[in-house]
C-alpha cells in the first residue's frame, strides 16, 4: 500500500486543502513498478489540482457555453413570410427553431466585493451602505437555524458569439437579448431591498407559507422561497442558500417595475422572434442553470439540483433561457405554426 499526499484547490480561490490519497499495489511488484505508479499518480493528482485551481475568468466563462445539453437546439414549428417583388408576391416558409441562450452570469457569494468572476469583482466594491458580509452561522449541527447572507451579481454573459457559432452548426441561431458584461444587478448598489427587505417583506408571497417555493415541501426537498427577494435565508446548506439567492435575483432581473436597483432583462418580441418569459422557479422549460463555481459543469438543470460545496462560500451559475425565432424569408411575417406547443 502506497500512501501519497496531495494538495487540492478550490476553483474560485485556489485555497489549498490537504487530501490524503491511498493507492493499493501488489506486494510482490518490483520497487521500480511501484515508483512508476507513484510518480504517475502524483502527476495526475497535481494535474487535477492545477485544473481545479483555475479561477473563474472571462475565457472560461465563454468556453463553458459549448454544451449541447444546455443549448437543446430544436425545430419547433414553421414560420410563414410574404415575399413581394415587382413580379408579384409569394409565401415563403422557414423553420421555427428554439434553443437556450446563456444570458447572465449570476454570482452568489458571502464576502462583499469577492465576486468569484475575477474580472468582474471590481464592480461589486463595498459601498458605505453595503459593508461586510459573510454568514451568520457556524458549522455546527446545533446551530442550523441562523440566516446565511449572500451578495448577488447578475452580469451579462460574454459567450453570445461562441454560442451563436455553436448553434449555427445545427442551423439558424437566435440572437440573445442580453448585453455582454452589462451589470444588470449588483446587490451592493441595492442595500435597502437586498439587505433590509424593504418593501419585499410585506408582499403576500413573503407572508403566506408555501407560495413561490423552490423545490417541493411534500417530497422533502424544499430549498427556500423566492420571496422576500433579499439576501438572507435560514438554510443549513451553503450551496442551497446561494442557489436560492441566485433564483431570487433572476426573478426580478427578468421582470420590469420591481422594487430593486437593477437593469431589467426583458427583450422585446419582434416578427419571427420570441424572447423568453420571466424566470419562474421549478420550470425546466422556462430557464436552466449551469454551475460555474466551485466547478464548471457541462450540463444544465433547474433547482433543486445536486449540491457541491464551496470552501469560501462563493458560487456562480450561467442562467440559460429559451429563445424562439425563424429566419426572415420575406418582408412581412404572416404567422407561425408550432409543433407540440413550441417546446
Amino acid at each position: 500500500m502506497l500512501k501519497l499526499g496531495a494538495w487540492m484547490h478550490t476553483a474560485a480561490t485556489c485555497r489549498a486543502l490537504p487530501m490524503n490519497v491511498t493507492v493499493f499495489t501488489r506486494s510482490k511488484a518490483p520497487k521500480s513498478r511501484k515508483a512508476r505508479r507513484g510518480r504517475a499518480f502524483t502527476a495526475t493528482a497535481l494535474l487535477v489540482a492545477a485544473e481545479q485551481c483555475l479561477a473563474l475568468t472571462t475565457p472560461t466563462v465563454i468556453a463553458s457555453v459549448t454544451s449541447l445539453q444546455c443549448l437543446e437546439y430544436r425545430v419547433v414549428g414553421i414560420c410563414y413570410w410574404l415575399l413581394c417583388t415587382p413580379f408579384g408576391c409569394t409565401v415563403r416558409t422557414s423553420p421555427k427553431i428554439r434553443h437556450f441562450i446563456p444570458e447572465l452570469v449570476v454570482s452568489s457569494y458571502a464576502d462583499t466585493g469577492a465576486n468569484p468572476w475575477s474580472e468582474m469583482s471590481a464592480l461589486s466594491t463595498p459601498t458605505p451602505a453595503s459593508q461586510g458580509g459573510g454568514n451568520l452561522i457556524t458549522p455546527s449541527p446545533q446551530r442550523d437555524n441562523l440566516p446565511r447572507f449572500k451578495n448577488v451579481d447578475g452580469i451579462g454573459h460574454p459567450g453570445g458569439a461562441a454560442l451563436t457559432a455553436l448553434a449555427h452548426t445545427l442551423g439558424y441561431a437566435c440572437p440573445s437579448g442580453a448585453v455582454p458584461f452589462a451589470p444588470y444587478y449588483l446587490s451592493t448598489l441595492d442595500p435597502l431591498a437586498w439587505r433590509q427587505a424593504i418593501p419585499e417583506s410585506v408582499y403576500p408571497q413573503a407572508l403566506v407559507p408555501g407560495m413561490r417555493e423552490i423545490g417541493n415541501q411534500a417530497l422533502g426537498d424544499m430549498w427556500g422561497s423566492v420571496y422576500p427577494r433579499h439576501g438572507f435565508l435560514v438554510q443549513p446548506d451553503d450551496f442551497k442558500a446561494a442557489a436560492v439567492m441566485a433564483q431570487r435575483a433572476s426573478d426580478f432581473i427578468t421582470r420590469v417595475g420591481q422594487p430593486h436597483v437593477y437593469l431589467p432583462l426583458q427583450p422585446m418580441p419582434a416578427p419571427g422572434y420570441w424572447p423568453p418569459q420571466p424566470v419562474m422557479e421549478n420550470n425546466v422549460n422556462n430557464h436552466r442553470w449551469q454551475l460555474l463555481v466551485p466547478v464548471i459543469q457541462n450540463t444544465c438543470a433547474i433547482f433543486p439540483s445536486p449540491t457541491i460545496q464551496s470552501a469560501d462560500g462563493a458560487y456562480a451559475w450561467s442562467l440559460w433561457r429559451p429563445y424562439r425565432c425563424c429566419q426572415r424569408m420575406g418582408q412581412t411575417f404572416l404567422f407561425s405554426i408550432d409543433f407540440d406547443g413550441g417546446q
